[in-house]
């Protein structure tokens, strides 16, 4: 006769995946079970197989926030883009730890894959003082919508080797290299605002990847007396970043494009265009070793075709 196991084990079996929660609050005012974004996600579970869903209310959270690449599956559900706001003032010669310290000045790092940010504002408040990152992503799979990022030298550090991340009506801020890294990022109706005469992306894409940072449909602006901004410069050899049908604003200089000093890496970047609209979009004058996508190129850049080389499960949204 086949044996049956006791009722106890089939229900604890059963009720495995649900014995932790799946929703976590945090308000500033006190009046949720956290007052610290930190304090909820270290609450979480470990490898959780549903996604947890942190809600932050309104407020400002004066804190370094880290999602451990044990904190897999977080979403980060802030209440309103312009009210939720987390902040700190870490900056380079603050850190003080050897020539590697722009890493570790980040107000919210990200390291958990699956990851996903909804209505945030992230802030470093440092100032123009150097190096002083506001968000540091290092994870696959992870999706930003409706956030802004603030910041001035190094706001927005996307980067992780095999790493895609997704970007959608987002709004990014900063003066040198304020989108700097080497994920496959996209960047989706965004708004990319120059606070000064620098450079708005650094990519360090790895060799023999097919994309590195690209923008879609993205609204290029700058400060009033913001005159001279090159897209970006290549903080490696193979950077790859593309702008196709952005709105590009008179501060972008008609070169485009800066090698970072190096002539060789000319030869190894890929730094491309298409449908550009706007003051700042002068193909005619672009430097000769950037070049303009064919319409076929162009309207492959999908969603899905940007972020594919490392699909696993399908991002949503």
């Amino acid at each position: 006769m086949k044996r049956l196991l006791p009722i106890s084990l089939l229900l604890t079996a059963g009720l495995l995946h649900a014995q932790y929660a799946v929703d976590l609050y945090v308000a500033a005012d006190g009046s949720a079970e956290y007052t610290s974004i930190q304090a909820a996600i270290d609450a979480t579970k470990s490898f959780p197989d549903e996604r947890i869903t942190v809600h932050v209310a309104n407020g400002v959270y004066e804190e370094k926030v880290t999602v451990y690449a044990w904190n897999n599956n977080v979403t980060l559900l802030g209440e309103s883009t312009d009210s939720t706001i987390i902040r700190y003032g870490d900056y380079f010669d603050r850190i003080d730890r050897g020539r590697n310290s722009t890493f570790h000045t980040a107000t919210l790092l990200v390291q958990g894959d699956n990851f996903e940010a909804q209505k945030l504002t992230v802030e470093n408040t440092a100032g123009p003082v150097g190096q002083a990152v506001a968000v540091a992503v290092e994870a696959d799979r992870a999706q930003f919508f409706d956030c802004r990022f603030l910041g001035n030298q190094d706001t927005l550090y996307a980067d992780g080797a095999h790493a895609r991340q997704y970007y959608r009506n987002c709004y990014i801020e900063g003066t040198t290299d304020f989108i700097f890294g080497g994920a496959t990022a996209l960047f989706e109706d965004c708004t990319i605002h120059a606070k000064s005469n620098s450079y708005l992306t650094a990519a360090s894409t790895p060799e023999g990847r097919p994309y590195g940072f690209v923008f879609l449909d993205c609204r290029l602006t700058a400060d009033e007396g913001v005159d001279a901004v090159y897209l970006g410069r290549p903080w490696r050899d193979h950077a790859r970043t593309l702008f196709v049908n952005c709105q590009l604003g008179s501060h972008i200089l008609p070169e485009g494009w800066h090698n970072w000093g190096s002539a060789e890496k000319e030869n190894t970047v890929l730094y491309a265009e298409y449908g550009n609209t706007g003051p700042g979009a002068r193909p005619a004058a672009r430097v000769p070793w950037s070049r303009q996508l064919t319409p076929g190129e162009a309207a492959r850049l999908t969603k899905q075709e940007v972020l594919r080389p490392f699909l696993l499960p399908e991002m949503s949204h």
